[in-house]
């Protein structure tokens, strides 16, 4: 039975797409079978792992209207061991369509219980706000990484963000939890982003990992290729540091 993580945070630009694109092609480079969901109508991890969004015959905004089933969409192997249920911006009609729908908080759970058993992990890129789709997500989820930027106003929404993820545990999933705090976009030559860390780690009582994604050029060039960074550039700081980050998810099981 898969472990099923959420990525999420509903501030843009905080590495999401990055983290889901990057963490799975490491975790799959390690032998884990790997699905990749993406339920951002952007598609930003579609296209980086080398999908072509704009020509996808059946997409998750199929699945979610019943209009196609898991194995209609799944593609395999995009990356050895790594799977994708591809988005792209049809995506956006589903947020008005589901809410018209039964158990509308459970669309993606049942979507997800239907191929977990046939990995070891499955990943769910989240779109930047508190939607419908990202309530989908965390209630289809066991856990949550929350991606964030190492900026002065890194901690700026997280409290909802966290009140949210409480909220869902109270009433849709029990089990859900918070799996870890990543840092990301990490600037060794600027002081704030030290700064950034010690404060949160100071004054934040969750989970937070060791690994810290650093700000890297071959890390941002990786998508515009539609490859994952330890594919593009398999030395860089970023593809060692997505390393180090699928070791910590695979040692806490």
């Amino acid at each position: 039975m898969g472990k099923v993580i959420a990525i999420a945070n509903q501030k843009g630009g905080v590495g999401k797409s990055t983290t889901a694109i990057n963490l799975s092609a490491c975790l799959a480079e390690k032998g884990k079978h790997i699905l990749v969901i993406d339920i951002d109508p952007q598609g930003n991890t579609t296209s980086g792992l080398g999908v072509e969004k704009a020509e996808l015959d059946n997409s998750l905004y199929e699945l979610i209207i019943g209009e196609a089933e898991p194995e209609d969409v799944i593609i395999k192997n995009t990356v050895e061991n790594l799977d994708v249920i591809p988005s792209n911006v049809n995506l956006s009609g589903a947020e008005i369509e589901i809410f018209e729908l039964e158990e509308k908080e459970f669309i993606i759970k049942k979507i997800v219980e239907k191929v977990r058993r046939r990995y070891d992990y499955v990943i769910m890129d989240c779109p930047p706000s508190l939607s419908m789709l990202t309530i989908n997500a965390l209630t289809a989820a066991n856990s949550v990484i929350v991606p964030i930027q190492c900026e002065y106003y890194a901690l700026e929404g997280l409290s909802q963000l966290i009140y949210t993820i409480d909220l869902v545990k109270e009433r849709l999933n029990s089990k859900l939890k918070i799996e870890g705090i990543l840092f990301t976009m990490f600037d060794t030559r600027n002081n704030l982003s030290s700064q950034v860390v010690d404060n949160v780690r100071n004054n934040l009582n969750q989970k937070i990992y060791t690994t810290v994604i650093p700000r890297n050029v071959r890390l941002a060039e990786a998508p515009s290729y539609g490859m994952p960074i330890n594919l593009y550039d398999s030395r860089s700081s970023g593809a060692e540091s997505y390393r180090k980050l699928a070791e910590e998810i695979i040692g806490e099981g």
